[in-house]
């Protein structure tokens, strides 16, 4: 029986709190502080009963925010006072599931300190073991099958616990406390090598030495890691690396390198090979472990078929223990990309891999440790003063936000074709996918399937309606109005400027730059260069970039000089070093014939890259633009362009005094390309000034694309804020496509009836 003078108290806490530890850490901060009661998971919550002391419970209530596991991330949804109960000690009870999901998904996490120094102590039992883990790191998302977060529902289940990781398991004061992927050397996974030639080795030690050895010969590895495989070859091997570009094939698209932990903070091997700014090197070492784009140091011994062409290196730290190994055991830094068909999902599946990618690898590292769904690895960027993500994915992803509203039901977005990402909304809450891909295979099709399956259930969430893009071609539009649900089309802009608001709420109308490759616009023609004014549900266009027509449609995407002849012949301007006979696609230009009129600052861009002799033809999305800031060599003043009102009354910048400018021979490219990404800046500023004084508006987003180019953001958020303008740039999620489904379900809810009725089958704007 509880003592008289005992009180109960019950709390309730969401948030990120199941598969980090944090149940053990209740357990023992109660013992700490003498409580009694028990502590146990529901559906995604954690809930918490303690009894005791009055002070020894106000203490322990505070302890449960502020103390709580550093990957642990909780938010207190309730706290009531309760009768005592008949409890003699603190315990940690069983799992409850048939509840009202409040899920948080934990994404998979980087190796932490305490188990990076069992995997390097000869003493410990799991010395080198490739697959040690506890509370606070290891695998999440890409093995966890179902919810609740326990062992039997995880790719986990089928390797038995020995009796001394069992006891780890069960003793509430061990950091492996149901540490659900825990295993040792004796009962967990184990790696196996596949040279290419003959048998290779089952032994776990031995593969991994039969693997460095490979990758010192030269070779080219398949590695499987925590969400995939990756690519892997030695970043200082010319050849290596050029086979590796010329298998895949990927001419010229950089390769990520992951370098070996070295010096106090772990970077010194990246320092050697980078110069990196302050929020980089954060980013670097943070939990998320992402890919981040650093300034390369010419001749670090780096091979120059990493990044052709390019000025930025995307380097990582390893953030398995494998990856640990085979960085420490190898020595140096090693080319670590996606194993993947161009553009797909990276592959999960030995079978897999071995048949799609025979003709690159030269050997496999295996292990048995199932990949329940793909994880990319994010890729992040520092730009205006902070890191900011261009891809999410393993680490970081599923991504959850709170939304600035209520949904009356949930909502699946399923995003843009390029760099897709889908959402899921429901209540206050969006969670973001994964990188997926691009939606032009039948591979990327079957994971995005697979991922739209996998948040629902995940999350104990149906959804009851379907959000997707306007363009009627996307793979993704098709898919949704197949699937059987109410649709509603968002313009792909609209969704930009609606992820900047979803991400920074206002209750006033603001501008925001929607500045990209092309996307369908209310009018039918390819946008990408439009200033939108409103809030999300009621975006009106007040500006855009002078509309010119790319000769040869979607070709110009992936062909530049396209762009560069399209924008001299609305002009009547020449451009004698053209790379290719147009007599014939100037006719149909002329006439109209698969030449789509475009408004998109993505293809200005490619325009200039043409136009300076960088790049006719581009072997991946983005390269013109990619090349031509690389090439920049400034400070160089800007030209200045035509700001008028247009027929429908939109405030118009001609662009047409930068060709001439860009065709100035006499003038270095690298000149060139400052003076153009100036001029760019100071237009969007000029559109800014003249939409503020009709308008009276104080707040700028930029989104889209185009914003990916640092030295273009970096200018026009400085002459934005000198002309006292507050700037919004996304930091949470992608400015590029992949944040469009988070910007889909902004738009859906904001729309008028949404939060009440649930009426939601109309296919607004089209």
């Amino acid at each position: 029986m509880p003592s008289q003078a005992e009180q109960a108290h019950r709390w309730r806490l969401s948030g990120q709190v199941q598969g980090v530890g944090f149940r053990p850490f209740v357990y023992r901060l109660a013992k700490r502080h003498g409580l009694k009661g028990w502590v146990r998971n529901r559906v995604g919550d954690v809930e918490v009963m303690a009894q005791g002391q009055a002070s020894a419970l106000d203490a322990f209530g505070t302890a449960l925010i502020d103390a709580a596991p550093p990957l642990a991330k909780p938010r207190l949804v309730a706290s009531d006072s309760v009768p005592p109960a008949s409890v003699t000690d603190f315990s940690i009870e069983s799992s409850l599931e048939r509840e009202t999901a409040h899920i948080h998904v934990p994404p998979d996490y980087f190796t932490c300190h305490e188990c990076l120094a069992e995997l390097n102590d000869p003493a410990d039992r799991r010395y080198r073991y490739p697959f040690i883990n506890c509370t606070q790191c290891g695998p999440r998302y890409t093995l966890i099958a179902r919810l609740p977060y326990d062992r039997m529902n995880t790719a986990m289940s089928g390797f038995e616990l020995c009796e001394t990781c069992r006891a780890e398991y069960e003793d509430p004061l061990d950091r492996r406390f149901h540490a659900e992927p825990v295993a040792c050397p004796v009962c967990g996974p184990r790696l196996w090598f596949h040279p290419w030639e003959g048998e290779g080795p089952h032994d776990t030690s031995e593969a991994l030495a039969r693997c460095v050895a490979a990758l010192r010969e030269g070779r080219i590895v398949a590695v499987k890691g925590v969400g995939g495989y990756h690519l892997m070859c030695d970043a200082g091997n010319d050849p290596s690396v050029e086979r590796l570009r010329a298998a895949k094939p990927r001419p010229h698209k950089p390769l990520a390198v992951m370098f070996p932990i070295r010096g106090g903070d772990g970077l010194d091997a990246v320092r050697q090979a980078a110069r990196l700014r302050p929020e980089e090197a954060r980013l670097l070492s943070d939990p998320v472990r992402p890919i981040v784009l650093v300034q390369r140091r010419p001749g670090a011994g780096l091979s120059a078929a990493i990044a052709p062409g390019l000025a930025e290196v995307g380097a990582m730290l390893p953030y398995s223990p494998l990856h640990h190994l085979l960085l420490a055991d190898f020595g140096g830094p090693l080319v670590a990309t996606s194993a993947n068909i161009s553009g797909e999902p990276v592959l999960t599946e030995q079978t897999d891999v071995e048949t799609r990618l025979a003709h690159v690898a030269e050997g496999f590292l295996h292990h048995d440790r199932p990949i329940l769904r793909p994880a990319d690895d994010p890729v992040y960027r520092a730009s205006a003063g902070k890191a900011r993500p261009l891809r999410l994915g393993r680490g970081c992803a599923p991504l959850a936000l709170k939304l600035p509203f209520t949904l009356s039901h949930p909502v699946l977005a399923v995003g843009a074709h390029m760099k897709n990402a889908i959402a899921l909304g429901w209540q206050d809450r969006v969670v973001i996918s994964p990188h997926i891909g691009d939606m032009g295979t039948p591979r990327s099709l079957m994971v995005f399937g697979q991922v739209v399956q996998d948040l629902q259930s995940l999350y104990g969430v149906e959804a009851q309606a379907v959000v997707c893009d306007a363009h009627p071609g996307y793979a993704t539009t098709r898919w949704a109005e197949d699937c059987g649900l109410p649709v509603t089309r968002v313009f792909h802009h609209h969704a930009h400027a609606a992820a900047v608001a979803g991400e920074y709420p206002l209750e006033a109308d603001r501008l925001v730059f929607t500045w990209d490759g092309v996307g369908y616009g209310e009018d039918g023609t390819l946008w990408g260069g439009e200033a939108l004014l409103g809030r999300p549900g009621a975006w009106h266009r007040v500006g855009r970039m002078r509309p010119f027509r790319l000769p040869g449609g979607e070709k110009a995407g992936r062909e530049p000089w396209r762009s560069a002849a399209g924008a001299c012949w609305e002009t009547g301007l020449a451009w004698p070093h053209c790379p290719e006979d147009t007599a014939l696609l100037h006719q149909a230009w002329q006439k109209g014939l698969n030449a789509p009129q475009t408004t998109a600052v993505g293809r200005l861009f490619d325009v200039a890259a043409a136009l300076t002799g960088l790049v006719a033809r581009a072997s991946f999305e983005g390269q013109g633009p990619m090349y031509l800031e690389a090439a920049l060599d400034g400070p160089e003043p800007p030209v200045p362009l035509p700001l008028a009102k247009d027929q429908q009354g939109m405030w118009e910048t001609d662009w047409q005094p930068l060709l001439r400018h860009l065709q100035d021979r006499s003038r270095s490219v690298g000149a060139r390309s400052a003076s153009f990404h100036a001029s760019m800046s100071l237009a969007l500023l000029a559109q800014a000034r003249q939409i503020r004084d009709a308008h009276d508006i104080q707040h700028v987003g930029l989104c889209g694309g185009v914003f990916q180019n640092r030295a273009l953001t970096e200018g026009a958020a400085t002459l934005l804020a000198e002309n006292g303008f507050v700037v919004h740039l996304p930091e949470r999620i992608p400015v590029n496509d992949a944040g469009i489904s988070f910007g889909q379900i902004i738009e859906y809810g904001a729309t008028a009836g949404d939060r009440g009725t649930g009426n939601r089958d109309s296919d607004r704007g089209i």
